[in-house]
């Protein structure tokens, strides 16, 4: 989270203490499932091309994540963490899932948009994401009315030179539905890849991944207030308990068949 505070020797450690947590009063999420994104809403991206929001959905799951392109603290963590835990999910950009990073500070440049993007995919490793992942800067009323539907909440907070240039925000990745709507959140700056690639499972309506990944989605729960997925012991319990009893059955059916084989040959009787 970004912000900082010049400590005043004449005020007790609590009072500065206190004075830090006032910045982050209005800064958190409010988890908005199923909201619509607004998908009109211009935005510019990283080659400074004008572009709506819309432009980016309609074939594909959509792992969002909102930050500000010269923060030095946590965006970077954010976005370095999200690339490796797409890259690690085994799934496609382009071909999967999609990615939407935007800037909440209205005074971001496509350049410096373009500048994160490359980071962003050097870490991801896939040469061919490029027209996959989509770095967004636009107007404040932009800025606003996506980070409402996300229920992304920030706040501008003095840098260390004084100037009101840093913000205070959560720490985390979104994913959205092809057609624009909000399905899960994962917070923290480390996304398990387990995590990642059920989040995109579950938004895509089970369109991507394989029979293991639905496997795995019936045993594992998303915790919304967690904002992880964690195992259900009683799922897996009972899924063991099913494979018992299809292992059992088809034992006692093997055991009751009759062996296939020649009739025996009654014996000769022989001469006295």
């Amino acid at each position: 989270m970004a912000w900082a505070q010049a400590y005043s020797a004449n005020k007790p450690l609590g009072a500065s203490a206190q004075q830090n947590l006032s910045y982050l009063k209005d800064a958190g999420i409010s988890q908005k499932l199923g909201t619509k994104l607004p998908l009109e809403d211009p935005f510019i991206d990283s080659h400074g091309n004008h572009v709506i929001l819309g432009k980016y959905f309609g074939a594909r799951p959509v792992a969002i994540a909102l930050v500000y392109y010269h923060c030095g603290l946590l965006c970077p963590e954010v976005m370095h963490a999200m690339a490796k835990a797409l890259r690690e999910t085994g799934f496609k950009a382009g071909k999967d899932y999609d990615v939407i990073i935007a800037s909440i500070d209205p005074t971001d440049t496509p350049a410096e948009s373009l500048a994160a993007k490359q980071r962003f995919l050097a870490t991801l490793g896939d040469e061919g994401a490029a027209n996959a992942v989509h770095f967004l800067v636009g107007p404040q009323k932009s800025i606003t009315d996506f980070a409402q539907a996300t229920g992304f909440h920030y706040v501008r907070v003095p840098g260390p030179d004084g100037k009101m240039d840093q913000f205070a925000h959560s720490s985390l990745i979104m994913i959205a539905t092809p057609d624009g709507r909000m399905s899960k959140y994962l917070s923290g700056i480390d996304y398990p890849s387990r995590d990642v690639r059920l989040a995109l499972l579950q938004a895509s309506n089970h369109k991507i991944g394989s029979l293991s990944d639905i496997v795995l989605l019936y045993c594992c729960n998303y915790v919304p207030s967690k904002g992880r997925y964690s195992v259900s012991i009683l799922r897996v319990m009972g899924l063991a308990g099913m494979a018992s009893l299809f292992a059992l059955i088809g034992l006692l059916f093997l055991l009751s068949r009759k062996p296939k084989g020649r009739t025996p040959t009654p014996p000769k009787a022989q001469a006295v």
